[in-house]
């Protein structure tokens, strides 16, 4: 008998719902929210309304894309957190309702961790590719950035992790310095492929071991800026894809150097990158080059399972399922989520 999971994601500012049946994704609807651009970042109070607006119809769209019917679901995966408190309560306090209307098991899930159970899910029609155990996983997003090492679904030990910043943060802060709209990252991204990457030099931060820290380089690049304009008031424009460039290969470094020393360490060869960073280019060549030279196999997801989404919460759910891992009705969202 099929196992079928509805996942329902609703922590920053996209609303999101998915079916997975026996690890197969038969849908993953997404609604994005741009009023948030013209503020520079996301605002809670706004983001939390537009998901009581959309979190009906795109869990409706979800069911019907993937061509089942509400009683052929056996459970409900939701984000639990971390993430914005008046998101999670839209999605928690929906996932509740709809199991106990249902007499279905409730399944919390980390949202960390589901970004990085996003190499699990598998597609029809297409030759899927799973990483074996024990796995190491850099998870970079806006607002997290972690090292972690991966012994099962459901067993996941942080080797190293930001003590300040996110490295998404840091592009995000460093694109509105100069100018940058929101959100930074993929523009710089953008700019940097047409840059140098030796444009600039940055310092890089001493953190011991294998964490990491992001607040000093958006400090030491907004200083840079400001003298920079001092000397030069046109010097940003001038110097656009060169600062794009130089930045972006700053951050992937620093990222970099950490991986490769865990890795060396460890012994483990196996590595994935996951959370909305996993999309910048200057990440992903820089995966596939040491590939090349440390003997890695790599696992790269596909750009829709880069940013927040549903699917992933609802890959988490089955293997909770599966291992009879349940909530109860009283539970309630987190904003900080350790694992």
């Amino acid at each position: 008998m099929s196992i079928t999971i509805l996942g329902i994601e609703s922590s920053c500012d996209d609303t999101s719902a998915a079916i997975i049946q026996d690890g197969f994704l038969l849908s993953n609807v997404i609604a994005n929210q741009d009023v948030h651009k013209k503020f520079g970042g996301v605002v809670p109070e706004l983001a939390s309304r537009a998901h009581q607006q959309n979190i009906i119809p795109v869990v409706d769209l979800a069911i019907k894309q993937a061509g089942v019917k509400k009683s052929d679901i056996n459970a409900v995966a939701f984000t639990r957190g971390p993430g914005l408190l008046g998101s999670l309560l839209v999605g928690t306090s929906f996932s509740k309702s709809f199991a106990l209307a249902l007499n279905i098991p409730l399944v919390e899930v980390n949202h960390l961790q589901a970004h990085m159970l996003v190499h699990f899910i598998k597609e029809k029609n297409k030759e899927n590719q799973i990483p074996e155990f024990p796995f190491l996983c850099l998870l970079v997003s806006g607002g997290h950035t972690q090292l972690v090492k991966i012994n099962n679904y459901l067993d996941m030990e942080i080797v190293g992790q930001t003590i300040d910043d996110a490295a998404g943060e840091a592009f995000d802060k460093c694109a509105k310095v100069i100018g940058l709209p929101y959100p930074g990252g993929p523009v710089i991204d953008k700019n940097a492929q047409l840059g140098n990457i030796n444009a600039f030099t940055f310092s890089k931060p001493r953190i011991k071991e294998y964490d990491y820290s992001f607040s000093g380089l958006k400090t030491s690049f907004l200083y840079f800026i400001r003298d920079r304009i001092k000397e030069n008031s046109g010097f940003v424009k001038q110097n656009m894809n060169d600062l794009c460039a130089s930045i972006q290969h700053t951050v992937v470094e620093i990222l970099m150097d950490k991986l490769i020393a865990v890795s060396k360490k460890t012994g483990i060869k196996t590595i994935a990158i996951a959370g909305g960073v996993s999309a910048n280019s200057g990440l992903r060549n820089a995966i596939l080059e040491s590939a090349k030279k440390y003997q890695w196999e790599t696992f790269i997801p596909d750009f829709k399972y880069t940013t927040d989404n549903a699917a992933m919460i609802a890959i988490t759910g089955y293997y909770k399922y599966l291992n009879k891992d349940f909530a109860n009705q009283d539970i309630a969202p987190l904003a900080r989520f350790k694992y």
